[in-house]
């Protein structure tokens, strides 16, 4: 990861292993409790790491790359899943059971329900809190040359333990607050309401909006900046009813002179054919370096690069991209063979038929739609066959049409991680936040106070650099939002954490997902993720209670 240490990637993994050895010394305490009394000689124990700027600086390469492994940490069963079985995508894998019932998949005992959680409270949540608290430890303050330099380093920690409890407010409702570390085994957790897990991430950003930096330099892209907290505390606000606070966090960003719509071609492919919206998906054209002005918050994948990534890359193509090199030519035999510029998708993530079609009728001159950014026509690529270099042809069995060809959001294209066309991943940055959200969340904002016109607006000043009709401010509403945010967002959001934050999952569902099978099942208890059953057990001094219906 550019500006982030080989080293920290060991700290995170010797996190997870101080967790459960935590765990197992205090257990054999009760035996032996001079355990508990000797002194820890680990290297990457906190009491050894966080004594310099040095080891803080190690600690937050350690969080960086957690929050990171949002994405890439599990494949189908995590970030995919945030996707599939909503109201802009399918499983394309016929054999996938992902969201196709959701009575039978979305239960406490299944591995999604705890995939999220078990990152969040064992990972993100642990190395924040231990940053925050060892900061502010009275042994620490001859570390810091002045108060704003410790501050810089507890700010960057309370924005993740911000994006952390949002996130898991999002997914399961009201969860616990974790903003502290404990010595050992604590089981009896207690559920603090929804609207106090936001208020806990609005205090953490609004302290990290204060003391974080406006930008860094290139050595250090992909550390979280000011705007990224100005840009999720937006969101936070308006899951608080705080309207005009939402719009004034989301203002500082847009108003900043930092941050612009990218409206000229730029970066590594702006003389060959495409379009500025492409040019923003290029493979490094993520980072500010590259003169993207538009990139708030980048996931940095490095190929082959100390610390940047180990053995997994950006697995978006391989989810996102079709399974095309299964199709055979009209004649039975292979037609396809993996090429550079195509990758190896295997078809876990397949966009709906509202997404491909319906969301771009009367907008044909949408940039979003044009063949730079949706391919919509395949061509044989095996050169064995006769038919290479040909159109593909429509296909019409099951397994072809959902899995192995659609439209291909380009997006997710990129040159293949790791040299190895197979493996389906790219070493291409991601970007988690950029200037075109902002927009899209003042609007929300601004439509939820109840200005239509300053809603318009915003969506415009989105759909003008797509090329796209104004719209006006009387057909402004909540779905013409989540259908901007699908044209311009689809693949970068986590789709079903907007509709659950909206409360809008289960209808936007019933509407517009193309299986039958998962329009029928989901029912109103799945606004929320199950709280994880193995979260239940292991809190055995107090109950910790299950969302309703499960």
């Amino acid at each position: 990861m550019k500006g982030l240490s080989k080293f920290g990637r060991k700290l995170y993994s010797s996190s997870i292993n101080a967790i459960l050895w935590v765990i197992l010394l205090l257990t054999l305490g009760a035996c032996k409790e001079t355990l508990l009394d000797e002194v820890p000689k680990d290297s990457l124990n906190p009491d050894v790491v966080l004594t310099s700027k040095a080891g803080f600086e190690n600690y937050l390469t350690a969080l960086h790359q957690t929050a990171r492994n949002e994405m890439i940490l599990q494949d189908l069963t995590h970030y995919f899943d945030q996707n599939i079985g909503t109201d802009i995508a399918t499983t394309g894998q016929e054999p996938a059971v992902n969201f196709r019932n959701y009575n039978t998949y979305l239960i406490p005992d299944n591995p999604v329900s705890r995939t999220y959680w078990d990152w969040g409270y064992a990972n993100m949540l642990n190395i924040a809190n231990t940053l925050i608290v060892y900061a502010n430890r009275p042994e620490s303050k001859a570390i810091w040359a002045a108060e704003a330099e410790k501050n810089a380093v507890i700010a960057e920690a309370r924005f993740f333990r911000a994006y952390t409890h949002n996130l898991l407010a999002n997914l399961y409702g009201g969860v616990p607050i974790v903003d502290t570390v404990y010595t050992g085994p604590k089981t009896d957790f207690v559920r603090n309401t929804r609207k106090q897990v936001y208020e806990s991430a609005r205090a953490d950003l609004e302290f990290a909006a204060k003391w974080l930096p406006e930008t860094v330099v290139k050595a250090k892209e992909g550390r979280v900046v000011k705007a990224a907290a100005d840009h999720l505390l937006s969101e936070v606000y308006i899951s608080l009813g705080e309207y005009d606070k939402a719009v004034e966090a989301a203002s500082r960003v847009i108003g900043s002179g930092v941050y612009k719509l990218m409206t000229d071609r730029f970066g590594t492919e702006k003389d060959k054919p495409g379009d500025v919206f492409s040019d923003l998906f290029k493979d490094g054209n993520q980072n500010r370096s590259s003169g993207n002005l538009e990139s708030i918050f980048v996931w940095q994948f490095e190929n082959l690069t100390p610390g940047g990534g180990g053995s997994r890359g950006n697995h978006n193509l391989r989810g996102w991209g079709p399974f095309y090199i299964n199709l055979k030519d009209p004649d039975n035999k292979a037609g396809m063979v993996i090429v550079d510029s195509l990758g190896r998708g295997v078809g876990w993530v397949r966009p709906t038929t509202f997404f491909l079609y319906d969301l771009w009728k009367d907008n044909a001159a949408d940039m979003r739609n044009s063949p730079y950014n949706i391919r919509r026509t395949n061509y044989y690529t095996n050169s064995a066959s006769k038919y290479f270099k040909m159109p593909v042809e429509k296909k019409k069995s099951l397994e072809d049409t959902m899995q192995n060809l659609y439209p291909t959001i380009l997006k997710v294209e990129g040159k293949p991680w790791a040299n190895n066309n197979t493996s389906g991943q790219t070493a291409k940055d991601v970007m988690v936040y950029r200037l075109a959200e902002t927009y899209l969340l003042r609007a929300e904002a601004y439509l939820r106070k109840g200005d239509l016109q300053k809603a318009a607006d915003d969506l415009n000043a989105v759909r003008k650099r797509a090329n796209a009709k104004p719209v006006s401010a009387s057909a402004v509403t909540i779905d013409f939002v989540l259908d901007e945010r699908a044209r311009e967002l689809i693949t970068e959001e986590p789709r079903r954490r907007t509709l659950m934050r909206m409360g809008k999952l289960v209808e936007r569902v019933r509407k517009y997902n193309m299986r039958e099978s998962t329009r029928t099942t989901i029912q109103e208890k799945h606004e929320l993720f199950p709280i994880p059953q193995t979260a239940i057990d292991a809190n055995f001094s107090v109950k910790l209670e299950q969302n309703p219906g499960y």
